[in-house]
């Protein structure tokens, strides 16, 4: 009964979200500090794909389930992420959508602190669901409204 209160509506959506999140701002700092390393390649994790997961996940279980917003949210593995009970594995790859420069690097610093800024708002964003969710059950234990 108390583990549908983590399995119900969308805890665990936001969850894989600020697994990935987390995740992703690790390469990108990363990728910032190697910046000035001679033939450094930056790295990314993919959003779309990323994103592209999460939806399937999320139709399957509203297929499957008596309920739309019940039960398990169950994600595929990709080349780039491992999902697990316990969390989640990423492997990023690299970016090589750049131009490669005379030292043999592909960092563009503009796009990479447009990434790091677009991955934190999703970030913070994600966690303030999480942590309105969590105010939510500590009222309803509460016996409060």
């Amino acid at each position: 009964m108390i583990s549908k209160l983590f399995t119900n509506g969308a805890m665990q959506s936001v969850e894989r979200l600020v697994q990935f999140t987390g995740a992703r701002h690790k390469v990108l700092t990363n990728n910032i500090a190697n910046f000035e390393t001679p033939f450094y390649r930056s790295r990314d994790l993919d959003p779309a794909t990323f994103q592209a997961g999460l939806r399937d996940a999320i139709d399957d279980r509203r297929r499957s389930g008596a309920s739309p917003i019940d039960g398990v949210l169950k994600m595929r593995n990709t080349p780039n992420a491992r999902f697990h009970d316990g969390g989640a594995t990423f492997n990023p790859g690299f970016d090589d959508s750049g131009i490669m420069f005379h030292d043999r690097t592909n960092a563009d610093v503009e796009r990479t602190m447009q990434h790091l800024a677009e991955n934190t708002m999703a970030h913070n964003a994600g966690l303030e669901i999480l942590k309105n969710e969590f105010d939510m059950l500590k009222m309803a234990i509460r016996g409060r409204v």
